[in-house]
């Protein structure tokens, strides 16, 4: 595909970049021996059990599990998306990302960069422009009726689309090449018969940054009767409704100081809050919410109230919003829920109670567990037995999203105490058929083809490679392995092939190449094994681990061929010179001992 960046540039960039200082810049670390230490970043903890290795190029939380590569870590970290992580480490080294197909790939992947971004603020400052003029009148006039003032008007650089088809075409749209432009950033829609309009047309206008406070986008509230009332811009290379959150670059040191976010529906209701002085309010941009908004608002503070209408769509909107939040809880992780009275948004509540009584209000926010049994146990009777072994069904689905921890136990417990169940027994129940299987790489043996070599030697293998790239140079001869059907071995194939095939890949390069496939998470496991092997003479404990390996083989061989001689009585001429090649060769290998 034209426009992808090469994986040969990814290597040299997880060559050349420093994770050390990648994550100080925004982790401060701490020299723990050959490694670097620091609280994770990920979840709250007080004895320091995330490691950054500056050999392996990798970190990994011994807590919580987190891990990854210098680009995982501005994926994560920052909430990059994988090119723009690839840009911003690229840029520290002063290196341009490459594109697969030329200038034209190039061009067509541009248009998500600086390009796109210039574009906004362009429109952002037409927009503004826009309330000054006569047409604006009608605008400024709404914003006074909802009691905005000039200064926050402007403080989130508030402005007006003017009705009409093409007055942003017309004032940035110079040339085609511009107008491609405005379309591809969202901000004109490109007619089937040839031309551009303007997508948005007579609405207040409010400028959607990222957390970084760029602008990516825009939401737009019509002046008239026209549908929707609200619009927002569509998904471009700049703009994910589903990543986004209104306010949040505003919010960031107001979130900080509170200790939590508050989390509401509509742009009005950020700015209303704002102006009377809750300044910690973000908005989702006409979605539900999602994990990505859950990730990135924990990067501030540990603690969500969720604000919705206390209708059904309200309640709706916000049992939504807890079983989107459950995977995402971990210890030190709150959420609550606040339902307004009928009628009433936080707009029109705060304007009417003031800052004081709405910020009693999130005093009184239920926390999520109280919000969960309440309505799961409304939907029961638990007056009888049935309706509490209903109960369980019910919130066995959801606690089993909730990660093995404090929390989930003290969910259990709950559940427990509203069931009349045992706690001992309920945990066997609530696990039983519940567990999933382990996924192992590796194809499963075929009946008759004898016991299998524990998967703990093809790990050991693995990891040996992985942390220490410059053995998959000793491997000369891997077609012994070839036929092999133990689990893990054509993982362990496919990174000999990478390494032997690109030699001077570290372990972050090996990773990196195996993102988004079911290798990920295995190999970012064994990179961090501490094996006692691993410890050792590396060199001569992976000899003897080949060695194992080439002896399991041996045998796994030889028995398939034992197996089909007494199943169908005969080999074929070449099976059987095969067979006394492999029985001589695994006398050789057996000890004397075992001979006599």
């Amino acid at each position: 595909m034209a426009g992808l960046i090469p994986k040969t540039f990814i290597d040299e960039l997880l060559t050349r970049a420093d994770i050390v200082e990648v994550i100080d810049a925004r982790v401060p670390l701490k020299k723990a021996g050959k490694d670097y230490k620091a609280c994770c970043p990920f979840h709250e903890e007080k004895t320091p059990s995330f490691t950054v290795s500056p050999d392996k190029q990798f970190y990994h939380c011994f807590g919580c599990g987190a891990h990854g590569t210098a680009i995982g870590f501005l994926m994560e970290y920052e909430h990059m998306g994988f090119p723009e992580a690839v840009e911003e480490l690229a840029g520290r080294l002063g290196l341009t990302v490459p594109r697969e197909g030329g200038v034209a790939g190039a061009a067509a992947k541009e248009h998500g960069g600086a390009e796109l971004l210039e574009i906004m603020q362009d429109a952002a400052r037409f927009y503004r422009d826009q309330l000054r003029e006569p047409p604006g009148r009608s605008a400024v006039d709404y914003l006074k009726a909802r009691g905005v003032t000039g200064e926050i008007a402007a403080e989130f650089g508030l402005g007006f689309a003017p009705d009409g088809w093409d007055h942003l075409v017309r004032a940035l749209g110079k040339d085609d090449a511009a107008r491609e432009r405005l379309a591809h950033a969202g901000l004109a829609v490109k007619k089937e018969g040839g031309g551009f309009y303007d997508r948005f047309r007579n609405r207040v206008m409010f400028p959607i940054h990222d957390y970084r406070g760029r602008i990516v986008g825009f939401g737009g509230r019509v002046l008239g009767k026209e549908e929707p009332k609200y619009l927002n811009s569509p998904e471009t290379p700049l703009f994910h409704k589903g990543r986004e959150l209104y306010g949040l670059f505003r919010a960031r040191e107001a979130i900080k100081r509170e200790g939590r976010v508050l989390v509401v529906e509509g742009y009005m209701d950020v700015v209303a809050l704002a102006q009377h002085g809750v300044d910690n309010a973000v908005a989702t941009l006409g979605t539900a919410t999602t994990h990505d908004h859950l990730e990135r608002i924990f990067r501030f503070t540990q603690d969500i109230v969720f604000c919705f209408d206390g209708d059904r769509a309200g309640r709706e909107a916000a049992w939504r919003a807890l079983e989107t939040a459950l995977p995402a809880l971990r210890e030190g992780r709150q959420v609550s829920f606040l339902f307004l009275p009928e009628g009433e948004d936080p707009d029109t509540l705060v304007r009417k109670e003031g800052a004081e009584a709405f910020r009693a209000r999130l005093r009184q926010a239920a926390p999520l567990p109280d919000y969960l049994f309440q309505t799961l146990a409304g939907q029961v009777d638990l007056g009888r037995l049935d309706g509490r072994a209903r109960l369980v069904e019910l919130a066995r689905p959801l606690l089993s999203n909730v990660s093995h921890g404090v929390l989930r136990q003290m969910l259990l417990d709950r559940l427990a105490e509203l069931s009349r169940v045992d706690p001992g027994k309920l945990a066997a129940l609530m696990s039983a058929g519940g567990a999933a299987t382990e996924n192992r790489p590796g194809a499963p043996g075929r009946a008759g083809a004898g016991p299998k070599e524990p998967p703990s030697m093809v790990r050991l293998a693995i990891a040996m490679v992985l942390q220490h790239p410059e053995l998959a140079a000793k491997v000369t001869d891997r077609s012994t392995f070839v036929d092999q059907e133990l689990p893990g071995m054509p993982l362990f194939l496919a990174v000999l092939d990478l390494l032997q095939g690109s030699p001077g890949l570290n372990t972050a390069a090996v990773i990196e190449h195996f993102r988004g496939t079911e290798h990920e998470a295995p190999l970012a496991k064994l990179a961090v094994w501490q094996h006692p092997a691993l410890a050792q003479d590396v060199m001569a404990e992976f000899q003897g681990v080949l060695g194992q390996l080439h002896r399991s083989a041996i045998k796994m061989q030889t028995e398939r061929l034992l197996h089909k001689q007494r199943v169908q009585g005969s080999l074929t001429p070449e099976e059987k010179v095969e067979l006394a090649r492999l029985l001589a060769e695994k006398a050789r290998h057996q000890p004397v001992s075992d001979r006599d």
